[in-house]
């Protein structure tokens, strides 16, 4: 009960001060509203990108690698002019790797034939991605149906005039059904749908099944040169389940050397790549990001605490008189320190409070401009209230101190 009447008495007080000096304290809160709004905007900022980065992760599979001509990343400098030399996966290649490989679950050999305009009677969609996969595309890639099926193993074997579309091809295309059984032109020949990817939108790797058309590989085989550079062939394994990438990644290194003939002690000619590589890479950037923020954040802290602790000598100054007729009427020094000390964590804590709620707004503003949703994640308000909780208690101590070490006599005599 003492506590709590400590507690509303400190709170009045408070709320008196800012009342009183209205400017004086709005001037000192703002440092502490911009540093905890700095912290925990860019927290925030990062957690989303992580976020959309683990949903890209979950699309591709983390157990899964790409046998590519490039590497997506490389360790100090970037000799292109040798990866530039080397020759892109053949057909070979992946059925060479299907044939001997121990620890893949499935493999995908893929190519994208590029951007093209599909038409359905009169209407038009533009800038549709068509890719041509062999059969254990479906396991290789995480993806749902909206309606239909994924291609049967004849369909792929025998290069069937079939297709699957993405939701915003069958939206436009055919805007009163999903469009399975109707016929389309693609790559110059007549093709049937017989499935349509489910709505995913687009994520942080910009990959989306949206306003795709997959055929099957050997349909394609007949039409152009599936192996040709400028269609980026690529093998995609998703490793069994169980067994960890390394030991995959090493399992499809040495096959593909033996494949390819490389001598001991030649460089590869292919690159194996994986998406943590890019998550390695991200985590670092929000790394620094993180660290930037909270730099930027500290240092408008630091002034927003010293103007906490500038208004709390100054109440000190301003009350001394009632300090010492508390004193004189029985109070304990640790009740005037615990007077001011939670007027001041008070103080913090308004700041503190609307820097989040601005965060929180800025979530709102950020999803209807940009449509991409910020998350607020529990750590992050803990983090916001914790710290300002800190800064009151910093700021505050030693005018409190002060204030609790006042003689009684000479503080009522004061003017």
């Amino acid at each position: 009960m003492i506590f709590l009447k400590l507690f509303r008495e400190s709170f009045l007080f408070a709320y008196d001060a800012l009342r009183q000096n209205k400017l004086r304290t709005l001037l000192s809160l703002l440092g502490v509203t911009i540093g905890i709004f700095t912290i925990i905007a860019v927290f925030s900022a990062v957690d989303t990108l992580r976020d959309n980065l683990q949903k890209s992760v979950n699309k591709l599979g983390n157990n899964s690698v790409y046998v590519q001509k490039w590497p997506w990343v490389s360790e100090g400098e970037f000799p292109w002019w040798k990866y530039l030399q080397r020759p892109v996966p053949r057909l070979h290649d992946f059925e060479e790797l299907q044939r001997r490989s121990q620890t893949a679950e499935a493999m995908s050999y893929e190519i994208t034939v590029g951007s093209r305009t599909i038409k359905y009677q009169s209407h038009t969609v533009d800038g549709v991605e068509i890719d041509a996969v062999t059969q254990d595309h479906d396991k290789t890639w995480n993806f749902d149906f909206l309606d239909g099926r994924y291609f049967t193993e004849l369909e792929s074997r025998t290069g069937a005039p079939v297709v699957i579309i993405g939701y915003d091809v069958a939206q436009n295309l055919f805007p009163d059904n999903t469009g399975v059984g109707k016929q389309i032109k693609v790559m110059g020949k007549n093709v049937t749908i017989i499935g349509v990817f489910a709505k995913e939108g687009d994520d942080m790797l910009g990959i989306s099944d949206d306003k795709l058309v997959v055929v099957p590989l050997n349909f394609a085989h007949d039409i152009i040169d599936v192996q040709n550079e400028k269609y980026n062939p690529q093998i995609v394994v998703r490793g069994k389940s169980g067994i960890p990438l390394p030991e995959i990644e090493g399992d499809l290194k040495g096959l593909m050397r033996s494949i390819r003939s490389i001598a001991p002690g030649q460089d590869d000619n292919f690159a194996l790549n994986e998406i943590t590589m890019l998550s390695n890479q991200l985590d670092i950037l929000f790394g620094v990001v993180n660290v930037a923020g909270l730099i930027i954040g500290l240092f408008s802290i630091l002034v927003g605490g010293f103007g906490i602790a500038n208004i709390m000598f100054v109440s000190v100054k301003e009350r001394t008189n009632i300090i010492g007729i508390q004193k004189s009427l029985g109070a304990k020094n640790y009740f005037i320190l615990l007077q001011f000390l939670i007027e001041s964590i008070i103080l913090c804590l308004m700041g503190g409070i609307i820097g989040l709620f601005i965060v929180y707004l800025g979530t709102f503003a950020v999803k209807a401009i940009a449509d991409i949703t910020i998350v607020l994640y529990m750590k992050n308000i803990i983090i916001g209230i914790g710290t300002s909780v800190a800064i009151g208690i910093v700021s505050g101590i030693v005018p409190a101190y002060s204030a609790s070490r006042l003689d009684p006599v000479e503080a009522i005599r004061s003017n």
